[in-house]
């Protein structure tokens, strides 16, 4: 999921990452930032793993966490370590995986919209993460979520995702209005 996310952010013109995306509290390159953050709160500083991220290019930032992810998940082990989770609370990568693909699901289809750039997710990650969504209840009271967005129920598997997740599936990016 990592490199699809990846390849939408290298398919951003340096003149795109202002774009405004589904997610109205950020723009592309906040949604970024964003994606990026998660991954270092929830894995790589609970793995005392950091990753060296230039400071400008969305891309390269979000590619150089990328890597650090790999590069220490892939150790021996390292999926069922005990981690502490800043903030507190403790967790291991394996029970943060879910959380993480469906974040990064969810939003390579922000970016690929606000790029207007053609969405290919996996249909079957899709179906994993509305289901594991389902079941375990999504809390909308804390504001970190919008209330779903309705869709008709032959609705292919991304908008049913995206639409859970308070996303408006026929979304596109807003025209630029003439200075």
């Amino acid at each position: 999921m990592c490199q699809g996310f990846s390849g939408v952010a290298e398919a951003f013109a340096a003149d795109q990452w202002d774009a405004a995306t589904p997610c109205t509290e950020w723009d592309a390159r906040a949604l970024v930032e964003h994606v990026i953050g998660f991954h270092e709160f929830l894995l790589l500083r609970p793995l005392v793993v950091r990753a060296h991220r230039p400071r400008d290019d969305p891309a390269a930032r979000w590619r150089a966490t990328a890597d650090a992810l790999f590069m220490c998940l892939g150790e021996n082990g390292v999926l069922d370590r005990a981690t502490e989770l800043p903030g507190g609370g403790h967790s291991s990568p394996r029970q943060m995986l879910g959380a993480l693909t469906t974040d990064v699901l969810v939003h390579t289809w922000d970016l690929s919209r606000a790029g207007d750039l053609a969405t290919r997710l996996d249909a079957q990650l899709c179906a994993d993460a509305l289901a594991a969504a389902t079941a375990n209840g999504l809390r909308r009271d804390d504001g970190m979520f919008q209330p779903e967005v309705d869709v008709p129920r032959d609705a292919d598997i991304v908008s049913r995702l995206v639409a859970f997740y308070g996303r408006d599936p026929a979304w596109q990016t807003p025209p630029v209005r003439p200075i």
